[in-house]
């Protein structure tokens, strides 16, 4: 992948609601992470090494040393169950379906995502008092994310 290409991604990238790319070509593999213009023309350099100079490098670097883990919420964790995007409401501006310290039952909507222009309604998988939501309203979420905990 020539230069030019690579910096009109990286350009498309930061222009766009995009967070994350992957290209794989024939000469090679690229993936370009939005954190910023610096974060991610470093992201995308590494990838444009040949692979036995990415194997080289891996094994002359240090390895990583772990930073602590942040204490897990106390709780029952309700998942997400698809890579999307998190709301918290039906509608921007409407009421959000829970807040911290709300009762639920199993089976009530609790969020939804939106995975492929599909809204997807998000229910509760346990009864109880929702003690944390730890998603923000619009942000991109994984599969298996904890979205909330429930005691």
């Amino acid at each position: 992948m020539d230069l030019r290409k690579l910096k009109t991604l990286i350009d498309l990238v930061s222009e766009s609601n995009v967070s994350e790319l992957e290209i794989t070509e024939a000469e090679g593999k690229v993936r370009i992470v939005k954190g910023g213009p610096a974060a991610a023309q470093a992201a995308a350099a590494p990838m444009t090494m040949p692979v036995a100079a990415q194997a080289a490098a891996a094994l002359a670097a240090p390895a990583p040393v772990p930073a602590a883990l942040p204490e897990a919420p106390k709780g029952h964790a309700v998942k997400s169950p698809m890579v999307g995007t998190f709301y918290r409401a039906s509608a921007p501006g409407a009421k959000s379906f829970v807040e911290v310290g709300d009762t639920i039952k199993e089976g009530e909507t609790i969020c939804i995502i939106e995975a492929m222009k599909i809204l997807n309604e998000i229910e509760a998988d346990k009864s109880g008092t929702v003690t944390a939501i730890l998603c923000e309203n619009g942000q991109a979420v994984e599969y298996g994310q904890t979205l909330f905990v429930i005691e």
